[in-house]
């Protein structure tokens, strides 16, 4: 496996200060200062050209005189100088650079040309780019402080990545009162190349980090960024705090789901999708931090509250309850022991009041009880100092006698009092807060990584076989639109589309004169809605184009004149085609739902499900996600809304699965056509009966791509199926894997035999797990990818193989593996199985395949040999052999 592609980044064992200088309260200097003063266990380079040594050290006028090549070049140089230096960097081999200088590209400064140039400079010779305008990077393990910061960071397990130079001093400010270390601090500045989706992978695999904290003010690439953020989240828990949300004129409200929709509920959706938690304020990140630091995780939310005043435990109480948490019910050991050790007036439960004169034993022997009940999942302790209150020995306490594994938090409140008691508490890691909010704020935090990983575990359900979309009418409709030049499709041409995707709609016929209304309200079936039938108004009854349950023949024509002449006063401008007529939906016991799609500008496609009708805007009830969704997503999202638990969408029933068809149809409809950017299906009536689109309005402008590219998450390859012949002339379909082929995938594993089992996998497996389900189950497209094949001979379909690649952290090459099953061997499907994925994997660029092969396993070296795979021996280990294959050939 190759080294990851910010590697040098991260652990270089040279590093280049380019301007270096020995001027007080130049950059240059600051940053010889900071590599020296922290002891860089590497070599330091010094380049300036006014200078012979810096430091002790021998200065060489420019990168290209240095007699090694440096793994890491830190540019300190003013702007103007920039690109040649970088220029210089590629022509020494230099492959990683970080660039502190600030107005790169600032806007109005006339240099964004130089930005553009020296990313172009940079890209040609290979060279990441961290930077610029940004304060620099810490590894504290390694004695590697890039930064032009006064702050030093100690080593620990917590990753700070932040978009914000002055919050990253901050937070080194704090961290450095609270004995809060770092494995790795990186402020990333403008990021014209490297981005957080670059470093949150790399973050994922480093074995130094345990936690990982985001500030965050702008995403550049959604994709990326998520990508890196799910590969991240699923290993260590991430916290994020984002600014911006409340951002004025995120968009022009041209629909109801667009105003209902806004850029922060998109992040909060993404967020959601990839495991990560979000807190709103600088106060709740430095909370989480603290926690984190500990290394303890919550294993459920039942939290034992333990105070030496009653008033302390009721605020703890609230907020708790409040965030999302629960009192732990205590056994009735436990309070068999609080009854022998506390005074006869405690209140008999959690929270455990434990009075006013509580010294450090009473605290400690409480502690100890809850801590040890296995209903409590954490506990808070609250400390007031009081008359006969001893906070220090109290801290101390508690300090020596709580080592297990749940997360327990100490809450000292006061000032003078209580300084020392904290200062002890600092001094040996154990968590402590000043006050209840960020208490239990902390907790809060933990809990919802803790929920937001079992949500990630879910499986969905194996789906039967949905009907094709009539993908062909579908674009056909709008190309049509947007040649005529429409950025809205008619209520028609809306329920056609929607149609063509097997969402049900009422019927709407198009009447051009009051005749045609009446026939068509005859052919429908009165009552009847008759609309304005016109793409350039968006909000019909504002201009008194609707009228709803027309009774009769003759006023269907009234209808009609009514309309178009209420029309021509409001939007003279306008040239209706007619009007629109369809059969009124008059459902007793009907609900009004909204299904929408809006397009944000970072994340592209966000699915809306919430209340329908004309007061959407008002009740604001709507959950959202981000496509591409499966059944569990999609009942998520429905039971997130008021109306969907009004409705009992919670529990198994033919509304419910009635509506996730249509949400899966929705979000099927937005990742195959790119040129829709938002949908209104309002309302959509679910009743006893069944559910229908009665309005719809779609969105439409001219894509750029004909792929996924508008996505933030890589949907379904759909382009990969294929149904392959083998040499016997049987047929099996291959396709990529989906979240849904968890039982098949389930059922392929343990079919295999014993043997096939540990060629597989190389140890004796026996039950599969659900994270190991999951992980073969649900892939990120971008940057894996499983090829299962699917007999459907015997009726039920089986999955027969599976031919997986990851790709390796330096994005160049790919690990593989396969198998197949046993009754399936030896009929050319591990050579057909093969030879698609390395076409999919040279598709997406990648230029090498590798993988491990048991020796004994003569039946796939065989096929590693007839495939143009090359043997290594792996040294140490005479089980195994190492393959390889360069794809480019």
């Amino acid at each position: 496996m190759g080294t990851h592609y910010l590697e040098r980044f991260f652990q270089p064992d040279s590093v280049a200060v380019i301007g270096a200088s020995d001027t007080p309260g130049s950059v240059g200097r600051q940053v010889m200062d900071n590599l020296v003063a922290d002891g860089f266990q590497g070599t330091i380079l010094p380049v300036n050209p006014r200078h012979r040594t810096i430091r002790d050290r021998p200065c060489v006028a420019r990168v290209t005189r240095l007699s090694q090549t440096p793994d890491l070049a830190v540019i300190c140089v003013p702007p103007r100088h920039v690109h040649r230096v970088i220029e210089d960097c590629g022509r020494h081999g230099v492959r990683a650079a970080l660039i502190l200088a600030a107005g790169l590209g600032a806007p109005g400064t006339g240099i964004k040309r130089l930005e553009r140039d020296v990313m172009a400079t940079a890209r040609r010779y290979g060279i990441r780019v961290i930077g610029p305008d940004w304060v620099g990077l810490m590894r504290p393990h390694l004695g590697l402080n890039a930064t032009y910061s006064r702050h030093r960071a100690a080593p620990g397990r917590l990753a700070l990545i932040s978009q914000s130079g002055a919050l990253t001093s901050a937070v080194l400010d704090w961290a450095d009162s609270r004995r809060v270390g770092f494995s790795t601090v990186c402020s990333l500045g403008d990021t014209t190349d490297v981005d957080f989706g670059d470093v949150l992978d790399y973050l994922a695999l480093d074995q130094g980090t345990r936690s990982i904290l985001l500030y965050i003010e702008t995403i550049t690439d959604a994709r990326r960024f998520l990508s890196g953020l799910r590969a991240a989240a699923r290993l260590k828990p991430v916290i994020v705090m984002k600014v911006g949300r409340q951002q004025e004129g995120y968009r022009a409200a041209t629909s109801h789901t667009g105003a209902l929709v806004g850029a922060d509920d998109a992040f909060d959706a993404a967020l959601g999708r990839a495991g990560a938690v979000r807190v709103p304020t600088i106060g709740q990140l430095f909370a989480a931090a603290e926690l984190l630091a500990s290394g303890r995780r919550l294993g459920g939310d039942r939290i034992a509250v333990i105070s030496n005043g009653g008033g302390p435990a009721i605020i703890a109480t609230d907020l708790l309850v409040e965030r999302g948490l629960q009192l732990a019910q205590l056994s009735g050991t436990t309070l068999e022991t609080l009854n022998q050790t506390l005074p006869a007036r405690w209140p008999g439960e959690n929270p455990v009041d434990i009075l006013g004169d509580a010294g450090p034993d009473r605290f400690s022997q409480a502690l100890q009880a809850c801590a040890g009940d296995q209903g409590v999942d954490g506990a808070l302790v609250l400390l007031s100092p009081q008359a006969r209150t001893d906070p220090d020995g109290t801290a101390a306490a508690l300090c020596d006698s709580h080592s297990g594994r749940k997360p327990v938090l100490a809450c000292w409140m006061g000032g003078t009092h209580i300084r020392s008691a904290r200062e002890r508490f600092t001094a040996a890691g154990f968590p402590n807060f000043a006050t209840p909010e960020n208490a239990t704020e902390a907790l809060s935090a933990l809990s919802r990584y803790r929920r937001s990983q079992a949500l990630l575990m879910q499986v969905p359900e194996a789906s039967g076989t949905r009907a094709e979309p009539d993908l062909e009418s579908a674009q056909s409709i709008i190309s049509a639109a947007i040649a005529a030049r429409q950025v809205r499709l008619t209520p028609c041409q809306s329920k056609a589309v929607l149609t063509a995707f097997h969402i049900p709609v009422t019927t709407t016929l198009v009447a051009r004169s009051p005749g045609e209304a009446r026939a068509a309200a005859q052919q429908v079936g009165l009552p009847v809605a008759v609309k304005i039938n016109t793409p350039d108004i968006s909000h019909k009854a504002a201009v008194d184009g609707v009228r709803l349950n027309v009774l009769d023949a003759d006023a269907v024509e009234a209808a009609y004149a009514e309309i178009m002449a209420a029309v021509g006063r409001a939007r003279p401008d306008v040239t209706p085609d007619g009007v629109s007529v369809e059969p009124m939906h008059t459902a007793r016991n009907g609900k009004e739902i909204m299904l929408g799609i809006v397009r944000d500008p970072v994340f592209g496609p966000v699915v809306s499900f919430g209340s329908g009708g004309s007061m959407v805007e008002v009740i604001h009830d709507r959950a959202v996600s981000l496509p591409p969704l499966n059944d569990f997503l999609a009942r998520d999202l429905m039971i997130r809304t008021r109306v969907g638990r009004h409705l009992g969408l919670d529990a198994d029933s033919q509304l419910r699965d009635q509506l996730e068809h249509a949400l899966l149809r929705l979000s099927d409809l937005v990742c195959m056509l790119p040129q829709v950017t938002d949908v209104d299906i309002n309302p959509v009536i679910a009743d006893d009966t069944g559910v229908v689109a009665v309005d719809a309005r779609l969105h439409v402008r001219e894509s750029e791509s004909d792929g996924y590219n508008h996505m933030a998450i890589m949907p379904y390859p759909r382009q990969l199926e294929s149904v392959e012949t083998l040499p016997d002339g049987t047929t099996v379909t291959v396709r990529p894997v989906r979240p849904e082929d968890a039982e098949m995938e389930k059922a392929f594993i343990h079919g295999l035999s014993p043997r096939s089992r540990y060629y597989r996998f190389m140890q004796h497996l026996g039950r599969v797990s659900l994270p190991m389900l999951v992980r073969f189950t649900q892939i990120d497209y971008d940057r894996e990818m499983a090829l299962i094949a699917v007999d459907t001979s015997g009726g039920e379909p089986r999955e027969v193989g599976v031919a997986r690649y990851v790709t390796n952290p330096d994005a160049e090459s790919c690990e593989f593996a396969v198998a197949i099953a046993d009754d399936w061997q030896g009929r050319g499907l591990g050579r057909r199985l093969m030879e698609r994925l390395m076409a999919t994997a040279r598709d997406r660029g990648l230029r090498r395949m590798e993988g491990q092969v048991l020796s004994a396993n003569r039946g796939m070296l065989g096929l590693m040999d007839r495939l143009g795979f090359r043997r290594h021996r792996i040294p140490d280990d005479f089980r195994i052999l190492h393959v390889e294959r360069d794809l480019t050939t």
